[in-house]
């Protein structure tokens, strides 16, 4: 089993296809992609990726992309952790977290990118969009943890680790934030897998 990964180890989406392989206590092997060189555009990967995307993960010579299906994917196919909720309407609302972070608020993910988490960087003051965008996650997320502070549904998902990612882009550059949903994005922050890739090594910064 191989996982393609940027080579910043900075991608929210290889994140959690790595955790989640991670969980189901998989083996397997990472292949970085030099994103800022368009290493996704090398005749090798788009022979190996339809969609030029990372993650991509390579089971048994079956090719998947995008983090939410390698998710599902591993979740239907092996034993181990559940990434998903038991509970047909809860697995329902993780899917749409999952769903809502990479689709909406789309100024957070432009002035606060994964390189503010994982290597440091820092930023100007939010923009009116992003402060707006912020607001509505915030709104957000109180609302889904309603009186739970460790994880959405009670026990540790998959979305846990998609919701503390957007959340974590504010946390760590010092953006105000409810205590709540700070450590609430602190607590999946410690959960081992995920330090696991917190921990990587990685270049020396180089955005794209």
């Amino acid at each position: 089993m191989r996982l393609y990964v940027d080579a910043n180890f900075a991608s929210p989406y290889a994140l959690v296809a790595f955790v989640s392989l991670i969980e189901k206590g998989l083996e397997f092997e990472i292949e970085t992609l030099d994103l800022a060189a368009h290493a996704n555009h090398d005749p090798n990967f788009t022979r190996t990726s339809i969609t030029r995307r990372i993650p991509t993960l390579i089971h048994d010579g079956f090719a998947l992309s995008e983090s939410s299906a390698i998710c599902e994917y591993l979740d239907e196919t092996f034993p181990g952790t559940r990434l998903y909720p038991a509970d047909p309407r809860d697995r329902a609302r993780a899917r749409q977290i999952q769903a809502w972070v990479r689709s909406d608020l789309v100024p957070i993910r432009d002035e606060r990118p994964t390189f503010v988490v994982f290597c440091g960087s820092m930023r100007p003051a939010l923009s009116k969009r992003a402060r707006e965008a912020c607001d509505t996650l915030v709104s957000a997320a109180l609302t889904l943890l309603e009186d739970r502070t460790d994880n959405l549904f009670g026990e540790w998902c998959i979305a846990d680790v998609d919701l503390a990612m957007m959340l974590q882009r504010l946390v760590a550059h010092g953006d105000p934030m409810p205590q709540r949903l700070v450590d609430y994005a602190t607590h999946q922050w410690h959960r081992s897998s995920v330090e696991r890739w917190i921990h990587k090594r990685r270049p020396p910064l180089v955005e794209y």
